[in-house]
Formats: C-alpha cells, sequence, structure tokens
C-alpha cells in the first residue's frame, strides 16, 4: 500500500525573512513582495525548490525578503545565471526580480537570448521608468523627453516597450499588471507559475522618491476604469467606466470604437491569447502609445513550445546513452594541446 505525499502547507510567513526590508516608505515593491509571498504558498511546492535570482537595483533587492533560495548577482546577468540553474536543475521553480534598467539596458542581451530560448523562468519585471537605486537617472523606459538628473533638458531617446520588445523575442508568455492592483497582481502571478517555460510579466511599478505618479493616469481610481483594459481570454475587449468602448480591427490596425449606434460587442475582437502568431499580442502591446488608446492589462500571450531546458538535457540523455559518461580529464588532453612556459 502506498501513502500519496501531499503537497505542503504553507502560509504567507513561511515566505518571509528576518531582514529588514530596505525600500524607501510608499515604495510599490513593497505590494510586489506581499503579492508574491501570498502567492508562493499557494503553488503547493516544497519551499526548498524555490530560487530567486536578481541583478541589480532596487527590485534586486528581492531575494534577501524571500525565504527560499536565491542568488544576488550582477548588473544585468541575472538571466544568465537563473538559466545555468534551471539547465542544471530543471526540477527548481526559478524567479527572476529585475528592473527597467537591470534588464533592459545592460541586460538586455541576456534578457533577449532568455527569452528567444524558452527557459523555463518566471521574470518579474519592475518598470518604473527611472533608475532609482542610482538616484534618479532616465532609464530605457522613461518616457521621451523626461527630464531627470543625467538628462536636465529632457531625454531624446525613445523609449523601450518591455511587452513589445517580449513578443519580438517570441517569448510564450507575456503579460502585464500594476504593483497597486494586488488582485490582478496575484492571479497573474498564479498563471505564470503554471506555465511551462518563459513568463515574462512586466508590473507598472511607483517609484515615490525619484518617479512619483509614474503610472497615475492607469491607477487612479477615477480613471482607471476608461485608462485600462482587462485582457480575458475569449472575452471581447471592452472598456470604459460603463463598458461602453471597445476594440475592433480595420485593416491591420486597431481601433476604438463606442458601442451603440449599430456596433455590438459582436464587432469587437475577442481576445486569444493562445494565439499562435505572436503579431496579434504585439498590436494589443503598442496600443498605450497611441492617444485615446487603453493600456492592457492581463495576459498578452500564452502559449506552448518545447522548454530549452528539457531539449538540452534530453539531448544529453541520448549523447551519454551513445558515448558513454564523458571523463574530463581525457577530454583535456584531446585535440590541440600546448604548453604555456
Amino acid at each position: 500500500m502506498t501513502t500519496a505525499t501531499l503537497p505542503p502547507v504553507y502560509t504567507k510567513k513561511d515566505f518571509q525573512t528576518d531582514q529588514e526590508v530596505r525600500w524607501c516608505p510608499g515604495c510599490g515593491d513593497y505590494a510586489i513582495l506581499s503579492a508574491v509571498q501570498s502567492v508562493f504558498p499557494e503553488l503547493g511546492i516544497p519551499r526548498e525548490k524555490f530560487v530567486v535570482v536578481s541583478g541589480i537595483g532596487c527590485s534586486s533587492r528581492f531575494p534577501y525578503y524571500m525565504n527560499t533560495f536565491g542568488f544576488h548577482t550582477i548588473h544585468g546577468r541575472a538571466p544568465a545565471v537563473a538559466t545555468g540553474l534551471k539547465v542544471s536543475r530543471p526540477d527548481l521553480d526559478v524567479w527572476i526580480a529585475t528592473g527597467d534598467g537591470d534588464a533592459l539596458s545592460i541586460g538586455g542581451n541576456h534578457t533577449i537570448h532568455m527569452l528567444r530560448r524558452n527557459v523555463g523562468l518566471k521574470v518579474l519585471l519592475f518598470n518604473n521608468r527611472i533608475y532609482g537605486l542610482t538616484k534618479g537617472q532616465y532609464s530605457p523606459t522613461s518616457e521621451l523627453g523626461k527630464k531627470a538628473k543625467s538628462t536636465p533638458f529632457g531625454s531624446v531617446d525613445r523609449p523601450f516597450n518591455p511587452l513589445s520588445l517580449a513578443l519580438g523575442a517570441e517569448s510564450t508568455f507575456v503579460a502585464r499588471s500594476v504593483d497597486v492592483f494586488q488582485a490582478h497582481l496575484k492571479v497573474t502571478l498564479k498563471r505564470a507559475a503554471a506555465h511551462k517555460g518563459s513568463a515574462f510579466i512586466e508590473i507598472l511599478q511607483n517609484c515615490n522618491i525619484f518617479n512619483d505618479r509614474a503610472w497615475e493616469t492607469l491607477t487612479e481610481r477615477e480613471v482607471r476604469d476608461d485608462r485600462t483594459i482587462l485582457l480575458e481570454h475569449g472575452k471581447p475587449l471592452v472598456f470604459g467606466k460603463n463598458r461602453e468602448k471597445g476594440i475592433r480591427m480595420r485593416g491591420i490596425e486597431l481601433e476604438v470604437v463606442t458601442l451603440g449606434d449599430g456596433i455590438t460587442e459582436a464587432d469587437l475582437i475577442v481576445h486569444d491569447e493562445r494565439h499562435p502568431n505572436p503579431a496579434y499580442a504585439f498590436l494589443l502591446s503598442r496600443m498605450d502609445s497611441t492617444p485615446g488608446f487603453p493600456t492592457p492589462l492581463g495576459v498578452l500571450r500564452a502559449v506552448d513550445a518545447p522548454a530549452y531546458e528539457t531539449a538540452m538535457n534530453e539531448q544529453l540523455r541520448q549523447i551519454v546513452a551513445k558515448k558513454g559518461k564523458g571523463d574530463i580529464a581525457s577530454l583535456l588532453r584531446a585535440g590541440d594541446i600546448w604548453e604555456v612556459r
């Protein structure tokens, strides 16, 4: 007679550490930390199977505050370290905590190739549109004309759109949420946790010291319904305080329409996060760059594809079965060898 092993029962407290949380009072990072610590106990995964990896930045303090295994790596290199870990230990649940500067500037190439390979990592990109740790320089996501300490006359850089970047790399799971939308953020985290492959979540996060109210045009209660649209698979793209607006296709472009006068929900796009072609999700990711369009929140894309670590370990298994286990000493002595005197 066999006894089934029950999943561990945890609470939020089990994922809290004894370390003093050292973010500025009012920082949006607290809300993200709280959401992650609330979601992890619900995943049914042993705590020792979690690993949180970070680079450099305010967001990168995250591993200290999670009672899991973790690595605080160097600037922009969290995806590289996390990839090595996931390939060598595919049984681990590996999460990356990063920021818009860490992931999209010095770490841009690592982020792109990690997503391209579909490594089974969960990426939390905190986007506050500023370099907070180094005291307020403009970042790769800062808006055009941003006046900051490094750009006193306004930035002339066109900003990255993190979702568009992830979709361009053909990430198999791409989503967006907001630090203060706790219920939505938790649901999005659970969706990412269940995905097999790279899961990329942009989290709009406020830096109340160096870029306060960066997202207030989306988050304030009186405007959020008109300025955001919640994406739900299989449902039409409807938004507005009275759900009176929607999104439809016009040629190859998206169009905002008002329901009524012959326009019904049947005319609108029905959201399909599983569409195999990322072009549809890419169109959604560009909406908030066009005046009059809402900012999409939720899962833009969620498709299945072979995970990198699975393919690599299967390849290694086949080679070992064919050639036997390797010998590092023999390998080092094979081929061209020279001595340095």
